[in-house]
């Protein structure tokens, strides 16, 4: 029998994959891979390992969950060790726990990798911290994007009211949607609101405004997904502190 490591990828630059991780993907005989995993980690695979691409988009899966759900059941039953790699972190919004619910179910050994999320590294980079210990001392992730067919059961008016920082996954799309509930539910028109397209990777590019101006910004700069909304005071000290854009030729790369 198998092994199955359901890895983080990292949020897109080749440097911010654990050394686990790392491992994971130079010791695996069958490499799954997600959409937004940086391609320059399959670099590391060995000579003879098999790589499939799992990768979805909006009404268009290159595979489907279930199929990806066996798969890595039927792998490991051949006594394959098999990654599973996901871009950011697989715990969040990457659907790793229903893998590994799967696998736990046909008695598969798995072990879970973290990774480093986007609604952390994505700010980051573009000089947003999410937490501050002047303002802001909480910090939400929220999915941007229900899944087919499901009512919205983001509890709106608690994120509104009772917590300073939102990172929005998957959001672009529902912009409007989003802004009008937190509108709807007393934030302030005046709050900041950045969006960080591609975050951490060398074509970053970050756009900001305020509750009330950010969806003229993002249609002005025809940005699209993956990009991660950031709703807080905290985007204002990205003006003090953005690196990333600004020194980009200046920065050390370290070779894995």
């Amino acid at each position: 029998m198998g092994k199955v490591y359901i890895v983080g990828a990292g949020p897109g630059d080749i440097d911010l994959i654990t050394v686990k991780g790392l491992h994971c993907i130079q010791e695996a005989d069958v490499i799954m891979y997600d959409r937004l995993v940086n391609k320059g980690l399959l670099k590391y695979v060995k000579s003879d390992a098999q790589l499939i691409f799992c990768g979805k988009l909006p009404n268009r899966h290159a595979m489907i969950q279930e199929y990806i759900n066996q798969s890595l059941v039927d792998y490991a039953q051949e006594g394959k060790i098999v990654t599973r790699l996901k871009g950011g972190d697989p715990f969040v919004f990457g659907r790793g726990a229903e893998e590994a619910e799967f696998l736990s179910d046909h008695h598969i050994a798995f072990e879970i990798v973290p990774g480093i999320t986007s609604g952390i590294a994505a700010p980051a980079y573009a000089g947003i911290p999410v937490t501050h210990r002047d303002i802001s001392s909480s910090f939400a992730i929220v999915t941007g994007h229900m899944g087919d067919g499901k009512a919205d059961s983001i509890k709106w008016e608690s994120l509104a009211k009772g917590v300073d920082t939102l990172a929005i996954y998957m959001g672009v799309h529902n912009l409007p949607y989003i802004v009008s509930q937190l509108l709807r539910y007393g934030r302030n028109p005046k709050t900041p609101v950045a969006l960080v397209h591609w975050g951490t990777y060398e074509r970053q590019k970050t756009v900001t405004g305020t509750l009330e101006t950010i969806v003229q910004t993002v249609k002005q700069h025809a940005l699209e997904n993956p990009s991660m909304i950031i709703v807080g005071e905290v985007v204002n000290l990205r003006q003090k502190i953005q690196w990333f854009e600004n020194h980009k030729e200046e920065l050390q790369q370290i070779p894995i």
